[in-house]
């Protein structure tokens, strides 16, 4: 297994307060995390992890089997250009701000949208689900606000009503 750091990577579809959750079973704590294509030094870590993580294990899983995808083959919008890392875990990830004091999902700092570091560790899955090289999940840093994916992460303002006095009535 592998530890990789993930710098300025921007959020998709974090699940990191509560476990994701599908067709009504609970699932895993987890994050897209997407960085530029051009970030090759993070990208040849990735796969030099992967390639360690097969050797170690004899496992010889395909590319289609890895923790890391091509945002151009992904249809969602903020993707293109973009490689796109799938992390996970049981465990509750640390979730964290610029100067390590821990975030709520209160707090609301952390949204699809916005830019993270993150550590994963790589690991080889080899039983009747399959063979792939997967990716724990084990922290997120917030380091800047980004625009947010989707409405889902949008909320009024308070600027966004009118003070109201006693004797105000519906219209």
């Amino acid at each position: 297994m592998a530890r990789i750091r993930i710098n300025n990577a921007r959020l998709s579809f974090p699940s990191l307060f509560k476990k994701a959750s599908f067709d009504g079973k609970e699932g895993k704590y987890e994050v897209s995390l997407l960085f530029p294509k051009t970030d090759t030094k993070t990208y040849e870590t990735i796969i030099a992890a992967i390639e360690e993580a097969k050797k170690d294990s004899k496992v010889k899983a395909g590319s289609d089997k890895y923790f890391i995808k091509d945002g151009d083959n992904i249809d969602y919008d903020g993707y293109e250009g973009m490689w796109v890392v799938k992390a996970s875990n049981m465990k509750r990830p640390i979730v964290i701000n610029k100067d390590k004091t821990p975030i709520t999902e209160e707090d609301g700092i952390v949204y699809a949208g916005c830019y993270v570091n993150a550590i994963i560790e790589s690991w080889v899955q080899n039983n009747n689900y399959g063979k792939r090289v997967n990716a724990n999940l084990l922290g997120i840093q917030f380091v800047k606000d980004g625009d947010a994916f989707g409405d889902g992460a949008k909320v009024a303002d308070v600027d966004d009503f009118e003070e109201l006095d006693d004797d105000f009535e519906d219209l």
